[in-house]
């Protein structure tokens, strides 16, 4: 046991501790090649690494490790992992009646992978957004090489909504998603839920409740389970397309 000097607040000492410590991990740089640092060593905000430097390999070492990449104010790379991670319902995903009636009217048409580059710099043109030059010319490699796909919705020859994200195993990561016209965009989320399911995925990855994913009522997983379940998926091949 230690003697504390006069005025000495330990409280506020191991709080000011705790602070050092989670920017220390915030601020790790990453490694050029992986393997990542475990995602359990994530900050409590869920950033497991920071790095200067975005590869496809990076992008998809980082996927099957349950992290993902988000641009950060200075123009380097984020790397994360929340706990808990959103996911969707893939048999009882929860669809509102107004939606319901807006994709029975067939207002929009869905098509797969026709735009996915103008489907990611939509998803960009925003005020702020994670998604820089560099994420757009990453994902769009690994759409070359059949990794990412798109759902778009189309009406009148424009293309008015879509979604992008990463396919691995029977797992699928949603990246992100624009809107140009009411419903545009929620209509592929149900599109992609439905060829998700027709296709014997097993798991569909939001990344975190948002906005515009709350309306489907997201389920929520602990790290751990999360991890899990990918790890159960990695392990089933399927294709999106």
């Amino acid at each position: 046991m230690t003697e504390e000097k006069p005025g000495f607040d330990r409280a506020r000492a191991m709080d000011v501790l705790r602070a050092l410590v989670s920017q220390l991990q915030r601020h790790r740089t990453l490694p050029l090649a992986p393997p990542f640092p475990a995602p359990a060593s994530a900050d409590e905000r869920g950033c497991v690494a920071i790095s200067t430097e975005l590869t496809p390999e990076l992008v998809l070492e980082a996927y099957r490790a349950g992290i993902f990449p988000m641009v950060e104010p200075d123009g380097s790379f984020g790397w994360w992992s929340p706990d808990p991670r959103a996911t969707l319902d893939l048999h009882e995903l929860y669809v509102s009646r107004r939606l319901e009636r807006r994709i029975r009217s067939a207002r929009f048409e869905i098509r797969i992978d026709t735009a996915f580059e103008a489907v990611i710099r939509a998803c960009a043109a925003r005020e702020e957004t994670w998604i820089s030059p560099d994420v757009i010319e990453v994902y769009c490699e690994l759409f070359r090489r059949g990794i990412t796909h798109s759902v778009e919705a189309w009406r009148g020859g424009r293309l008015v909504g879509g979604l992008y994200g990463v396919s691995l195993g029977s797992a699928f990561m949603a990246e992100s998603m624009f809107h140009h016209e009411t419903d545009a965009g929620k209509v592929t989320v149900v599109a992609l839920v439905e060829r998700l399911r027709d296709r014997d995925y097993t798991l569909c990855d939001v990344q975190y409740i948002t906005r515009a994913t709350s309306v489907f009522e997201p389920i929520e997983l602990p790290r751990e389970r999360y991890l899990f379940r990918l790890g159960e998926a990695l392990a089933n091949e399927r294709s999106f397309a």
